[in-house]
């Protein structure tokens, strides 16, 4: 499953918006990620046609199993690096602010040895 980093972002964005409010739709994530409306129109039409997510009919979005897999994974990543950069002593603000960018380009053979070390010293 190959996806470009903003397509991840646009889809970790549909997990917590549904998370901290329950439904989500688009002009929800435009206010997330400080987009524009017709920069999410598009991707949103992007995720529909390739399997993503689906809309209803009053433009609630819905995770598919393919966006659902790739967000969980991304929003899972972003936790866990939070709370590990917070261990090292960096501030809430920045330790999210960083996890958001090493999310994305850290090989999962150096995610896992985060994740083994932080779960051996019980922070996982």
């Amino acid at each position: 499953m190959n996806i470009h980093e903003s397509a991840e972002d646009y889809l970790e964005a549909i997990l917590i918006l549904r998370e901290r409010q329950g439904a989500v739709r688009s002009i929800d994530v435009v206010r997330q990620l400080e987009l524009t409306k017709p920069s999410v129109s598009v991707a949103m039409k992007r995720f529909r046609e390739n399997g993503y997510i689906e809309m209803d009919g009053d433009g609630f979005i819905t995770l598919l199993p393919p966006g659902e897999e790739i967000a969980q994974r991304i929003y899972s990543r972003h936790k866990l690096l939070t709370r590990f950069l917070m261990l090292l002593g960096v501030s809430e603000e920045t330790a999210s602010a960083d996890a958001c960018k090493m999310e994305h380009d850290l090989s999962d053979e150096t995610f896992e040895k985060i994740r083994a070390h932080a779960q051996r010293h019980g922070k996982a």
